[in-house]
């Protein structure tokens, strides 16, 4: 029991994906249900919680609501989101990062060129996260949304995505478009090391 007097259970948990979040692929949202006792008591007001949130290199980001002051004590609503980057291996870049980041990096960069409501992006980011663990140190992977990052994307000609581009020394140097093996990404990439 809280303070109040009120039992919440945090079983059972929904853990929940939002392919439709235009911040990052890996969004997850996790609801906690009151407990059974609780439950009729539970109102219909819900208010909304919104965040700006800046995802750096292996940021989390955890938001938490609860149900305003003014909404009946004993509701127990509980919500909880979490922002992750993907295992926090990949960087999220944006039009006004990606010549920092890409253009200007020592080391060949791979861009992958993603949508959030894109199905086939989604299936290639664990592998893009992946390439980034494994080359760490030779290779920077990074993630730009084609959706808040539009010029970037205009510039580079981005016409299907996924797309993932091989940067050199400020270049483009090669291109692959689709949700393909990750043994095609490994040979695009071995390529320009």
């Amino acid at each position: 029991p809280n303070p109040r007097g009120q039992s919440t259970s945090t079983l059972p948990c929904t853990q929940v994906r939002y392919p439709h979040t235009p911040s990052h692929p890996s969004v997850r949202a996790t609801h906690v249900r009151p407990h059974a006792n609780t439950m009729s008591a539970v109102t219909s007001h819900v208010t909304a919680l919104s965040a700006k949130v800046t995802l750096s290199r292996k940021s989390r980001v955890q938001l938490s609501a609860r149900a305003p002051a003014r909404a009946p004590a004993r509701s127990g609503l509980v919500c909880k989101a979490e922002v992750t980057n993907g295992n926090g291996t990949a960087t999220v870049v944006t039009d006004a990062t990606f010549e920092a980041e890409v253009l200007k990096s020592d080391i060949p960069v791979l861009v992958d060129f993603w949508a959030p409501w894109c199905g086939p992006c989604r299936m290639i980011a664990p592998l893009i996260d992946q390439l980034a663990e494994e080359y760490e140190g030779k290779l920077k992977a990074v993630k730009l949304n084609t959706d808040e990052s539009p010029s970037v994307a205009t510039e580079y000609g981005i016409r299907s995505i996924p797309t993932v581009m091989i940067f050199k020394g400020g270049q483009k140097l090669d291109t692959v478009i689709g949700a393909v093996p990750k043994s095609t990404l490994t040979g695009t990439i071995e390529k320009y090391l």
